[in-house]
């Protein structure tokens, strides 16, 4: 059985975060530049065995996409064609931002640490993650 790696996309940063092997636990793994994203993924594929990709869909409150989805588009164009083995499924991502500042809110951080960008991509991809196992 391999991870599943879920990817919270973003125009600068990305979050990404993994589950075990047995696909129980899932985990912050990193938040990386956006344009070494897909060098990242290929890296961390040729070293530990992903069996799916799980990308955070942005909608709205009406449940239409929302604006950020015409730049997702084009990446996961690109990573079927770079990554074409691993399927890629979509999980809604409504409110995992504000979801994560509550989560760090509520672990004790401080307000400066609640203020770090790519800690909260990076919880925010877990929560996504959190959600697909859930739900699956």
């Amino acid at each position: 059985m391999g991870r599943i790696l879920a990817i919270d996309f973003g125009q600068k940063r990305t979050g990404i975060a993994v589950t075990d092997e047995l696909q129980i636990i899932a985990s912050g793994l990193t938040t990386v530049a956006t344009e070494s994203l897909i060098p990242f993924l290929k890296d961390y594929c040729s070293e530990e065995k992903v069996e799916l990709f799980i990308v955070g869909k942005p909608k709205q409150l009406n449940n239409t996409d929302s604006e950020s989805e015409v730049f997702i588009k084009p990446f996961l164009e690109k990573l079927s064609k770079e990554i074409p083995t691993i399927p890629v499924k979509r999980i809604d991502e409504r409110f995992t931002s504000k979801i994560a500042v509550q989560t760090m809110i509520a672990g004790g951080l401080k307000k400066k640490q609640r203020s770090n960008k790519a800690l909260v991509d990076e919880i925010s991809a877990t929560i996504i993650l959190q959600s697909y196992l859930y739900s699956s």
